[in-house]
This record gives structure tokens, sequence and C-alpha cells, in this order.
């Protein structure tokens, strides 16, 4: 199953978010539009948006005052994914050309910059003080996660906790506040949009432990960029830290470095694959979704609980 059809009855509401999305990165700098909008086209699940919308299913609905919402937490996705092209010096995004790779830098650094200040003026329309307060933390947490990525590059003495607060801040904190933000726009109480942030938290640490995962076992075609990408870029994910326990395959890896080729490590990942350090990162990931789902069950029963069950299912299992 695809993941879209898991929320079908979304469709209209996620129109709405999408005609929001073409509208916000228009500007009068016609280079700024046109980056804007080579990242919308680009695609993507949308996957804050939709717990957004399905985290205020649990309040008092309204896609007019929640729309906002939603479309500042994907603006400031997209911005991290400028950023993070620039960091990691990548020419492709979901097999298209970045915006470091179709202009420069300096322009994807601005166009990073301009979406993190959309979301900011959208965000004005909700009018409660804590979701800026938490939306500020939020950004906070991001532009220190994207520091702290580009310090840890290539850094290969780094432990399990260096990686999981680097993963927290790169994309589980964001899905974490989609969904809090997204009850507290639907007028909830605090105990429920506050399990909503741990739920958002716990599915988020499982889709980019996932997401590391997939770095080495899907295929070029169905990543859009080389297999390996991570590890050769210098990111140091858990399918890579689990690995390194292994001497030999540790001695290996520490060689990589800015000037290895694609080529040069295909039999090392071939050798990552074989030692098993993928089906351990898949227990890492279950063991947090295991987390989601009793989190889930402490909230109302509705259709929104029921879907994002589902989400998070398809999100352990997922293969691209």
């Amino acid at each position: 199953m695809k993941f879209k059809n898991l929320y079908t009855f979304l469709n209209k509401d996620l129109d709405v978010i999408e005609q929001e999305l073409q509208n916000v990165v228009q500007s009068d700098y016609e280079m700024l539009s046109e980056a804007g909008l080579d990242m919308l086209q680009a695609g993507g699940k949308r996957i804050r948006p939709v717990f957004v919308l399905l985290s205020g299913m649990f309040g008092d609905y309204d896609i007019h005052k929640i729309k906002n919402v939603a479309v500042a937490l994907e603006i400031i996705h997209m911005a991290t994914l400028v950023h993070d092209d620039v960091i990691d010096d990548a020419e492709l995004r979901r097999g298209r050309p970045t915006v470091k790779a179709r202009w420069d830098n300096r322009i994807a650094m601005y166009t990073g910059d301009y979406l993190f200040a959309k979301s900011l003026e959208l965000m004005t329309e909700l009018k409660d003080p804590l979701a800026h307060k938490i939306l500020s933390k939020t950004i906070v947490d991001v532009v220190i996660g994207e520091i702290e990525q580009l310090k840890d590059k290539y850094r290969f003495e780094q432990s399990l906790k260096d990686y999981l607060t680097r993963i927290k801040r790169k994309t589980a904190i964001l899905i974490a506040t989609s969904c809090q933000l997204g009850a507290i726009s639907a007028g909830t109480e605090p105990e429920l949009h506050k399990k909503l942030y741990r739920f958002g938290y716990y599915v988020g640490m499982s889709f980019q432990i996932i997401d590391d995962i997939l770095d080495f076992t899907s295929s070029e075609k169905e990543l859009g960029k080389p297999v390996g990408s991570d590890l050769l870029q210098g990111n140091i994910t858990l399918p890579v830290l689990i690995a390194m326990q292994d001497s030999s395959l540790r001695n290996q890896i520490i060689k990589i470095g800015p000037s290895t080729e694609p080529a040069d490590i295909q039999p090392l990942i071939r050798d990552i694959k074989a030692s098993g350090a993928i089906e351990k990162s898949y227990e890492v990931s279950n063991r947090y979704l295991e987390k989601a789902f009793a989190l889930l069950d402490e909230m109302p029963s509705n259709k929104a609980r029921s879907t994002m069950h589902s989400i998070a299912k398809y999100i352990g299992k997922r293969k691209i």
C-alpha cells in the first residue's frame, strides 16, 4: 500500500495545504520563487502536514485555523533540506538537482533562510503564546542540529547517544512539534497535546532510522541519489555505528573521506549489509514504534488515532 492511501479522507484539506505552499514560496525575487517552487515540485510525503491535521482532529478541527500551522512546519522542513544539501554538498535530492546544484551555495542558504522567515510569518495567525514558544524552541533545536551535523561529518569516534541526539534535532523534533501544534491549534487539553508530542517524537526517531537503513538497502533509482550517500558524505548513521563494532569493518570505514568516490565504497556497503547491522538497526526503530503505539492506546479512539497507528506501522516497514 502506498503512503498516501492511508489518509485519503484528508485529500481535500491537503489540497488546501498544497495551494498554500505554492502561495507561500512566491517572492518578489524571481530566483527565490523558482528555487522554492523547485523544492515543492520535487514532492515529498508531506508527513508533517498530515500529522498536524490528524492531531487537530483530537480537538475542534477547522482547516482554516490549522492550515497555517501545517504549511509553516512543512516550510521549515523544506528549509532544512535546502541547508542539508549545502552541508552535504549534495547534487541530487529525490532524483532532481538540488537548489545548491542548480544555483550555488549562497542562493541555497538564502532560500533556506527565506523559508524559515516565511514560516514565522505564517504562525503569527495563531494567537496562542505557547504555540509560538514551542515553535521558536523547535527552530533553535533544528538549527543546532544542522550545526552538529556539519561538526560530526567524518567524525567516526562518536557514540550512539551522539547519533540519537542528532536525529532528534534533524527529524524527530519537527514531527513531534507538528503533532503538538496541530493539537494546540484545535484547543486540546495540555495532557493530550503533550502525549501527541511524545508520539511524534517516537515516530520521528523511527522514521529517520529507517531513512538511514534505506540508504544502504534501496537502489539508486529508488533513493534518487547514490546508494551509501550518507556514509560517502561523512554522515555516521546507526547501521555504520553498529557495523563499526566489528574491528575489520571499522578499519575500512574510518578510511572514508571527502575524496572517496561512490564506486570505492560499494564492497564496503555489501559488507555492512552482511554484518547484521541492518537487522539490529530495525530493532532499534521497532522499539521507538512500540513506545508510539503504547501512547496511542492512551488517547481517545477516533479515525485520526487509527490512521496515526497505520502511518506509524507503515513507517516501520517502508521500503522507500
